[in-house]
């Protein structure tokens, strides 16, 4: 039985549970695709763990204090490297070190942090197709919600007018909330907060540049165009103020926190920012924390995904099915 052996990089939360899920699943991998999967290696910034013959769950305890890098799990000769840590968008670390050591060596990538796909993400891709390696994303792009797939190859032979999604699952809470219930948002931000559904640090999400972040994946990758930051115009929803929710109530409308491309004329533009729904819109009735998103196509319609899970599960199924869609067609 041939043997895939899997590295992780990043090994906080959704690493871990990335982990736990792929060794529960591996008789569902043996049976369906004849595989042995093997966990190989995991390391975060600090400490890590190689152990050929498969590491367990019971391993995840004794990582190695120094034991990390991309040096590091180049030794352990994977087949796959599961990209899960941190993300930083203006530089691209500490992903895209692994990325492209691991790439370049014809590992397949599995990509679940946006910083390195935002940086980075056409010369990646290069990477990836100069070496024969395969690069899968759908956990950097809304998580559990269907986002690339749809672009890749639910709309084969269509072609894509414009899109809108609300990507964003901490201000889709903050603004259901003050909608809801008439507070503000300094209000709605403590309770989310507190109910640990909001970061205590929450910028990148209220300032709209997770939205951005994933906006730019799914236009590079999906759209297959070539945008960086710079292309994107990015307002957030912090100056959201009780006047407006009061006025939104009024006009029976919606707000949202919304990441669209349109082509124009003059080529693609690239825009985040607060949007309103009359209430016989889809957009106006996304619960909670879920997302959504919306293609514009020219002989498919309108076609719309909607929902979300809890995390650090739905990121790592989203990791998972990419690694399945792996398996399933072998180079």
């Amino acid at each position: 039985m041939k043997t895939v052996a899997v590295a992780i990089s990043g090994f906080g939360n959704v690493g871990r549970q990335i982990a736990r899920m792929l060794l529960a699943r591996r008789s569902r991998y043996r049976n369906l695709y004849g595989v042995d999967v093997r966990l190989v290696a995991v390391c975060n910034s600090r400490a890590g763990l190689r152990k050929g013959a498969g590491i367990e769950e019971v391993d995840f305890a004794s990582l190695v204090p120094g034991s990390t890098g991309p040096a590091f799990l180049v030794e352990a000769k994977p087949d796959v490297l599961i990209e899960a840590g941190p993300s930083d968008f203006e530089t691209g670390s500490p992903g895209l070190a692994y990325l492209r050591t691991l790439l370049a060596m014809g590992c397949d990538g599995v990509v679940v942090s946006k910083g390195a796909l935002v940086h980075s993400g056409p010369p990646l891709r290069r990477l990836a197709a100069a070496t024969g390696a395969r690069l899968r994303i759908s956990g950097a792009t809304a998580a559990a919600l269907p986002t690339i797939d749809v672009l890749e190859t639910g709309l084969l032979g269509c072609r894509v007018l414009g899109l809108e999604g609300v990507l964003n699952a901490t201000t889709n809470y903050l603004l259901n909330a003050m909608m809801e219930r008439g507070i503000g948002f300094p209000e709605a931000l403590r309770e989310a907060q507190a109910g640990g559904f909001a970061e205590s640090e929450p910028s990148r999400d209220i300032e709209g540049w997770d939205t951005a972040c994933k906006l730019l994946i799914l236009a590079n990758f999906g759209l297959d165009l070539d945008l960086g930051m710079k292309d994107v115009s990015v307002s957030g929803i912090g100056g959201v103020t009780l006047d407006d929710i009061g006025r939104w109530r009024e006009e029976g409308t919606v707000p949202r926190l919304v990441g669209r491309i349109e082509f124009r004329e003059d080529g693609p533009k690239a825009e985040v920012a607060l949007r309103t729904y009359p209430l016989d819109d889809p957009f106006a009735h996304i619960a909670g924390k879920a997302k959504a998103l919306r293609i514009h196509t020219d002989c498919m319609g309108e076609i719309l995904t909607m929902g979300g899970g809890p995390e650090p599960t739905a990121t790592a199924s989203a990791a998972l099915k990419d690694f399945e869609l792996l398996l399933a067609t072998p180079r």
